[in-house]
């Protein structure tokens, strides 16, 4: 008769463990040096160039993804956080010079950049290698101790990432915790000094509730319903091209940043529908079930929400294209539907799937008001040739981030910041975000023993008030008056 095999549990104080051996290590001062910090970031570096081949399989056990966009998006893009991290690092530890008052003459002043502790980071399965590492590329860059949630609805590279970072890291300093709602919940029981989260507002919502127990600062990158306004002002085939490049070409629509409806006008509309079937064919053929460039969905219970969206009486009559799906694989095929009601349940919720609405207006600028109608998204997006539209938008739509005449692509900026606003997040990261995003900002004033005046002591007089007020007033011609008791 076989044995039968305990499973380890990791419980409410398996985390109180993990979180005071953690601070023990931070407190040593070890991962505040320079060297630890690039120590590490070279490990995940080595960590992609010795193990890729298993990170892709990973990914496409996951989610079926295509090899070119797993490495596009995933693995390549983490290699160059960490590239400019290894970079830069040195610029950003650097204090940043800050300018005195008269009040606090003679005076200087910095602005230094110290790691906040130890840090919970809970990450997405749509990109469950990039979206885990490259937050803790900007954790460890600022210097923290980090614990790392990997997503459990990817298993393959949760177990991947539990395993390959307790080869290569410093385990004193970084562990990796894999596990679901149980394991999740005992991590955000504990105190932490800042936990980043990135999936869906829900779960968000759970997370900044256990985080305000503790007043434990928030980064939250969450989602939305990304828009697309296009005109007919515009290079059509290009658009519709760059417009399936940021739906089914990221994942089969399941990315945060994907187009989740588009917005044109009644008369562009045909054009548009007719553009987005040809180049949808070129691309995935006449049966895209088949493609093997197309992610499928991630599990049994996603693919029975986005039924429940396409069975939807008020949109099923509504598709122009696509709207096959296989259960058994998990596959669902790009569809278009047009003249979406907006009171439709597909236009009440984030789609995170290869579902793409077309909502149709008299004019253009109409769009503003559908957008400003809902909760700000994570992105917009706008295709025109029209300068003063560009600007229209760019003033009017308050979104996460802002692409005009493409998608997604500002992710790969590492110059710009990544994240929400209102309900699709809260802070940003990518680049130097990141290392800020994971720092405080310590404000720092140096004074010698000299200049010590008599006027900001007691006993309090007409002189020193007309003094100090002059002083703070910032005014030469003030301060000389009333040195000299001039009224």
């Amino acid at each position: 008769m076989a044995e039968s095999v305990e499973m380890t549990v990791f419980e409410g104080k398996d985390a109180l463990n993990m979180a005071e051996e953690l601070r023990v290590s931070f407190g040593s001062g070890k991962t505040r040096s320079y060297e630890w910090r690039i120590s590490q970031l070279k490990a995940i570096i080595n960590i992609i160039s010795s193990h890729e081949p298993q990170i892709l399989k990973a990914l496409h056990s996951d989610l079926s993804k295509p090899e070119i966009e797993a490495y596009i998006q995933e693995v390549s893009m983490l290699k160059n956080s960490c590239k400019g991290a290894l970079k830069k690092l040195k610029h950003w530890m650097v204090p940043e010079k800050a300018k005195t008052s008269m009040t606090t003459f003679p005076s200087s002043a910095e602005i230094v950049s110290e790691p906040l502790g130890v840090v919970l980071i809970i990450s997405a399965w749509n990109y469950p290698f990039l979206l885990s590492l490259d937050p803790v590329v900007g954790a460890i860059a600022a210097g923290n101790a980090v614990v790392l949630k990997p997503s459990e609805i990817a298993p393959a590279t949760s177990s991947l990432l539990a395993k390959l970072l307790s080869e290569y890291m410093d385990r004193s300093c970084i562990r990796v915790v894999e596990g679901a709602v149980a394991e999740t919940s005992a991590l955000l029981e504990q105190k932490w000094d800042k936990i980043c989260y990135t999936g869906n507002g829900k779960v968000g919502r759970i997370v900044m509730q256990a985080a305000a127990k503790h007043l434990t600062p928030v980064l939250l990158e969450l989602g939305g319903k990304s828009p697309v306004v296009v005109d007919s002002a515009v290079n059509l085939q290009v658009a519709v091209r760059r417009i399936i490049a940021g739906k089914w070409c990221c994942n089969n629509g399941q990315a945060c940043i994907s187009p989740d409806y588009i917005i044109t006008t009644k008369d562009f509309a045909p054009k548009l529908v007719d553009t987005l079937k040809e180049e949808l064919e070129k691309f995935y053929g006449k049966n895209p079930l088949q493609s093997k460039d197309l992610s499928r969905i991630v599990n049994l219970n996603h693919f029975a929400r986005l039924s429940k969206l396409l069975d939807d009486e008020k949109v099923s009559g509504k598709i122009v294209l696509g709207g096959e799906r296989n259960e058994t694989e998990l596959r669902i095929a790009p569809t278009l539907l047009l003249d979406v009601p907006r009171d439709s349940l597909i236009m009440s919720e984030e789609i995170f799937g290869p579902l793409l609405p077309i909502i149709t207006v008299d004019k253009v600028e109409d769009s503003f008001d559908i957008i400003s109608s809902g909760p700000k998204p994570l992105a917009a997006y706008l295709f025109t040739s029209n300068e003063k539209l560009k600007k229209q938008f760019v003033t009017t739509v308050s979104a996460g981030g802002v692409v005009v005449n493409d998608t997604t692509i500002h992710l790969a900026v590492d110059s710009l910041p990544f994240g929400g606003v209102g309900e699709s997040g809260i802070g940003s990261y990518h680049g130097k975000f990141s290392f800020d995003a994971f720092s405080h900002k310590k404000a720092v004033v140096y004074r010698s023993f000299l200049g010590d005046a008599a006027i900001r002591y007691p006993p309090y007089t007409l002189g020193k008030l007309r003094l100090l007020k002059a002083l703070m007033g910032g005014s030469i011609v003030r301060i000389i008056r009333a040195l000299f008791g001039w009224s």
